[in-house]
């Protein structure tokens, strides 16, 4: 999948390709955030809003005859078709997504292209939707792939009836959907840069919410739309907003186990010792409890700010994260110590290797190497000593990476050609970093700013 982003934020014109690790890294202002966002939020608009077009006569006749076969068209034209459909659509939503003003998108163009090789069938698919408390309609697959196959569970029904067509419109829409595209539009997770604020501050926003809801109940003349608009908007972008839902609901989130976490529990091993210890969630709130201190229950308030800054990724992985899910991460060594950041390299390359896509922002230079290590430690695992150092340093084979798996982008001023211009000139872009299994990545924006300290400290060491 490759996307296009132009004229967002300071980002002028960018294309990036997403591999099962995609790190885009760079300067501070230099529009990280607003390749990751975007991206969100359009997978998410694809998964939860947009819904393509279907033909009136498709609908008829589910609705008159009770059942219908749609043949599944794989073909390069078709996915263009609904992939630049659903681009159109998600734009005037992008000043949403970011909580700003419309005029700052006014040139923005967003775009994604999808090969038709790309497109990876589900060997079965068995559900049914429901309309009111009923089961509507159920779908399947058939055998040979080739075709999805609808049939209504309730009779007698008006074929004239405006809001069962858009119903039944919608069901076929979301089922092509999601038999084409799951596999390339997964079910996302965000963790912000501002996911610590969102752990600090969820009661003092329920404390609101509970107040504003009092004042409705208490008055006679209020205007409910009004209230209604302060309670469900928030002053936020939207991957800000879906921490701090996501943190609301903890409660019930951890009541869930979840698939990733029966799969694989030493993940949330590793990160357990990445926090030093254990979450715990009771209605008294979320506590941290510190490896060898016995008893000790620390409130969230109370405890460092890496453990905040950890919380909600922990959550994710233990009781809601399933393999084929994206992980999109801004700064993942926020707040983190050396040491920390090196094991969440680690843990990173882990959960790409068990089938969660993993994109991330970062200025640190430590995750890089790390990665850089795992990558160089894939190409000599069989080397004997390679072997050895591994044993010693408590490397193992599930957090190996090969260089396919990885696409690096540098945020960073760089001579591009627009379209329409007949030169290159100096803009902000993202530029695709070397990456291979005898050398790592090839990060300059870092490389060069140690260097420049090397070289300081060289000439103040020999003056």
């Amino acid at each position: 999948m490759k996307v296009t982003i132009e004229n967002l934020g300071i980002i002028k014109y960018a294309e990036y390709e997403l591999g099962e690790l995609t790190i885009i890294c760079g300067a501070n202002n230099m529009g990280k955030t607003y390749a990751t966002y975007s991206l969100y939020g359009f997978i998410d608009f694809f998964n939860n809003g947009y819904m393509p077009k279907i033909d009136h006569s498709i609908v008829s006749k589910l609705i008159n005859e009770g059942a219908c076969s749609i043949p599944i068209q794989t073909d390069q034209e078709y996915v263009n078709k609904m992939v630049d459909d659903a681009c159109k659509e998600y734009k005037p939503y992008l000043p949403m997504i970011f909580n700003a003003q419309d005029k700052y998108f006014s040139e923005t163009r967003f775009s994604v292209h999808i090969n038709s090789d790309e497109v990876v069938l589900p060997q079965k698919l068995e559900k049914s939707y429901k309309r009111g408390n009923k089961e509507f309609v159920a779908i399947s697959l058939s055998d040979d792939k080739s075709a999805l196959q609808f049939s209504l569970l309730s009779g007698d029904l008006d074929a004239s009836n405006q809001s069962l067509r858009i119903s039944v419109s919608n069901i076929i829409g979301d089922s092509i959907k999601q038999v084409l595209f799951s596999h390339i539009f997964p079910d996302c997770f965000i963790a912000s840069a501002e996911r610590t604020g969102a752990v600090i501050f969820k009661d003092e926003l329920n404390i609101q919410k509970f107040h504003l809801l009092r004042e409705i109940a208490a008055s006679d003349n209020l205007d409910i739309s009004s209230i209604l608009n302060k309670v469900y908007s928030t002053p936020y972008p939207l991957p800000v907003r879906r921490n701090i839902d996501f943190i609301r609901n903890l409660e019930n989130v951890s009541k869930r186990e979840g698939i990733l976490y029966k799969q694989k529990p030493e993940i949330v091993e590793m990160y357990n010792r990445i926090i030093g210890g254990k979450y715990d969630v009771s209605k008294e709130g979320i506590r941290y409890c510190p490896n060898n201190s016995k008893g000790v229950k620390l409130q969230i308030v109370e405890s460092a700010s890496s453990i905040r800054s950890l919380l909600d990724v922990f959550f994710y992985l233990k009781h809601a994260a399933k393999p084929g899910d994206m992980l999109l991460i801004d700064e993942p060594e926020l707040n983190l110590h050396p040491k920390s950041q090196r094991d969440v390299a680690r843990l990173l390359a882990s959960l790409v290797n068990s089938g969660i896509k993993v994109f991330i922002t970062t200025h640190s230079d430590y995750i890089i190497k790390e990665l850089n290590t795992l990558l160089m430690l894939k190409s000599r695992a069989a080397n004997e000593n390679v072997a050895k150092l591994m044993t010693e340093k408590g490397y193992h084979n599930f957090e190996l990476l090969d260089s396919d798996q990885v696409k690096v982008y540098m945020a960073m001023k760089d001579h591009i050609k627009l379209e329409g211009k007949t030169r290159k000139s100096l803009h902000n872009t993202l530029v695709k970093a070397h990456v291979d299994n005898i050398i790592g990545i090839s990060a300059e924006t870092f490389n060069d700013t140690i260097n420049e300290i090397n070289e300081i400290q060289e000439h103040i060491y020999f003056s």
